[in-house]
Formats: C-alpha cells, sequence, structure tokens
C-alpha cells in the first residue's frame, strides 16, 4: 500500500546525505586539518611583527667593488704630503709663502689624525691607506724632535732671551735669568731707558758684559774683541765678541734678526730678515775661531730655507740635545722656536726652555761640551 510523506516527515535519500557530508567535510578541511584556523592568521601575523628586525651593519666597501670611498680624505692626504716633502721648492717671491709655511710646519702634522677622522667617518680602507703618507713624512722631519736626547753634565750653560722693550718688569726679568745659573746671558731687545736696570740686576752673578745697540752678552767669563755686525738695519742689533771660557776661547754673536709680519695683502713679509740672515751668515763664515755661538732672536725656525746662510754652517742645540719642539713663541701659547742657540765645533749636552720671565718670549737654554 503506498505510503504518503509531507516534506517534513520525508527521509533524507542518499544524495542528499553525500550532498551534507561533503558539504561537512569541506568546511572541516578549510578550518581544520587540511588549513589554519581563521583565529590564528592574526596571532602569526603578530608574532611575525614582534620580532626584531636585524639592521645592517657599516660596510667598508660598497657592494660592487673596493676601495671606492673616500677619494676626497685621500686626495687631501697626498697633497698634504706632497706639500710637506716639497716644501723648500715653495717660493718666497708671492707673500714669502715658503717661509710662512716651514715657519709653522709641524703644526700640520694636526691635520693627520682630523683626516683620519674622515676617513673613519666614511669608511673608507682607501682614505686610511692614504693617510699613511703624510703621517710617515711628518715623522720623517720632525719625529727626532719627540725624543729626549738630553744628556747631563755640559761644561759650560748659555742662555738667549728676548727681553721684551716693552717689559713691565725688568729687573724681575733679570733676577730671573741670573737664577738660570747660566755662565753666559745673551739679551735682546733691550731698551735703552732700561739698560742700567739690567746692568745692576745682573751685576752680582756677571763680573763681565758688553752692549751693543739694543743686544747685549753677560759672562762669567772675561770678554775681549767686541764689535757690532752689521745686519743691514741702520743701527745695531747684532754684535760679536771673545769669550775666554772654560771650553777656551769662544766667538759669541748676539743677534736680533728683523721682525717678521703675517699681512693679508703682503703675506709673510720677510724680506728685510732674509738679507739680514745673509750678511750675519757671511760673518759668521769669516769668523777665525773655530768655536762659535749664536746666540739671538732670528725670527725664523731652523726648518726656514731663508735662515740657510746660518743653519748650514752652525747646528741647533735643540735639535741635537733637546726634547720637543721647544717652541718659544709667543709665550701665551708658544708656537714656534725663533729664539735659538746655534754652535759650531761644540758638543751640544742638553737644550730647553726656561719659564717665563714677563717678556713675550720664553728664554732658551743649552749646555754645551767641547
Amino acid at each position: 500500500m503506498a505510503r504518503l510523506y509531507t516534506p517534513e516527515t520525508r527521509p533524507d535519500d542518499g544524495a542528499d546525505k553525500g550532498a551534507g557530508t561533503g558539504k561537512s567535510e569541506g568546511a572541516e578541511g578549510a578550518g581544520g586539518a587540511g588549513g589554519t584556523p581563521p583565529e590564528a592568521e592574526p596571532r602569526a601575523e603578530a608574532e611575525a611583527r614582534a620580532e626584531p628586525t636585524t639592521k645592517a651593519k657599516p660596510r667598508w666597501r660598497d657592494r660592487v667593488g673596493r676601495w671606492r670611498r673616500g677619494w676626497v680624505v685621500a686626495g687631501l692626504a697626498l697633497a698634504l704630503a706632497l706639500v710637506m716633502t716639497l716644501h723648500a721648492r715653495v717660493p718666497n717671491t708671492i707673500g714669502n709663502l715658503g717661509s710662512l709655511l716651514q715657519t709653522f710646519m709641524p703644526w700640520l702634522g694636526l691635520t693627520i689624525p682630523v683626516l683620519a677622522l674622515c676617513a673613519v667617518l666614511r669608511r673608507s680602507v682607501t682614505a686610511v691607506a692614504a693617510l699613511l703618507v703624510p703621517a710617515l713624512v711628518w715623522l720623517n722631519l720632525f719625529g727626532g724632535l719627540l725624543l729626549d736626547k738630553s744628556g747631563d753634565g755640559g761644561a759650560l750653560m748659555v742662555v738667549s732671551h728676548n727681553v721684551d722693550a716693552g717689559n713691565a718688569d725688568p729687573a724681575g726679568t733679570a733676577r730671573r735669568l741670573a737664577e738660570s745659573g747660566a755662565d753666559l746671558l745673551a739679551l735682546q731687545e733691550l731698551p735703552q731707558d732700561e739698560l742700567a736696570t739690567y746692568e745692576e740686576a745682573l751685576a752680582a752673578a756677571y763680573p763681565h758684559h758688553a752692549v751693543q745697540g739694543t743686544v747685549g752678552l753677560w759672562s762669567r767669563y772675561p770678554l775681549g774683541d767686541t764689535e757690532p755686525v752689521d745686519i743691514g738695519m741702520g743701527w745695531t742689533r747684532a754684535m760679536r765678541t771673545t769669550v775666554d771660557s772654560a771650553l777656551g776661547d769662544l766667538a759669541v754673536y748676539v743677534a736680533h734678526l728683523p721682525s717678521v709680519r703675517v699681512q693679508f695683502r703682503a703675506g709673510f713679509t720677510a724680506g728685510q730678515r732674509d738679507d739680514a740672515a745673509d750678511l750675519l751668515g757671511r760673518a759668521i763664515a769669516a769668523e777665525p775661531l773655530d768655536r762659535a755661538v749664536l746666540l739671538g732672536d732670528l725670527n725664523g725656525t731652523m726648518n726656514d730655507g731663508a735662515l740657510a746662510p746660518l743653519t748650514s754652517q752652525l747646528r741647533s742645540t735643540q735639535g741635537a740635545a733637546g726634547a720637543g719642539f721647544g717652541f718659544s713663541w709667543p709665550v701665551g701659547f708658544p708656537m714656534a722656536r725663533i729664539d735659538q742657540i746655534l754652535v759650531r765645533d761644540l758638543e751640544p749636552v742638553s737644550s730647553w726652555t726656561l719659564p717665563t720671565t714677563g717678556s713675550d718670549h720664553l728664554p732658551v737654554a743649552a749646555r754645551l761640551d767641547p
């Protein structure tokens, strides 16, 4: 007997069951074992964002090739080395630039650490390698001055000092110089109206002295044959005398060469100084005594080629037996050694600068042996 079914009481057939099962499995496959649960996706993204980002380390070369950074710094380093190497060839025809460079040339060494810092900031192997060149040139020129070459003893102590014509306390300056224990004391820029002050303050320590113009020598030993030396100034700023010293007869020269100026339009005005150095060099070359000492403010350093008439025949005590550069001027911040003690046929034992005296220069001192 046929049965009647309503939609509510009709059983599902196999197709419906299969479709229902398939639908269920499909949903399960999308969110179950076959995929990531929907709620897991935001968590994975959050964890990925939470991981720290690794920063790229600074590189000393780019990805394409080496030696490509810092060419400007390297070029400046090589130019510096070239200037120091060829300093003697820098002409004086334009503003005496050669003498200006040579006077302050040791200070060029300060540019080397500055360029080194630039090379490090640029992470340039090229610039670092190029900086080795000026560093080696500077050490070749001045490295020896950094060593302490001073020794003990010395039969004769000499001091040279530009006392400064505007010195407010000449008597105090003279007393401090006498306390140095020098056997020979050479003074430059002596003002005529204060000469008696110096003579009185130094009389007890130095029984012998001679003055010519604005320069003078005070001595523990007898003096003789004192005379002025013409250096083309029009007035006396150089002298020569014979000292009967513990080392035998010495020809002692005291000189104050013309001042130099750094001017915007004229550059380094040193022409008169150069001419005076030439005249003084000729006088010393004609000196009959073998042993000679030059004490004075030469307004130039041993690197200054314009002083070659002197430096070619005399030896610097600071270079031979000093410790450091021995800068003597200006007193507030010494930048150059323009006060010199130069010798011939004598052996420097030690050389140094003395404390301030009230002048704008520091005194320079040396001990000598025969």
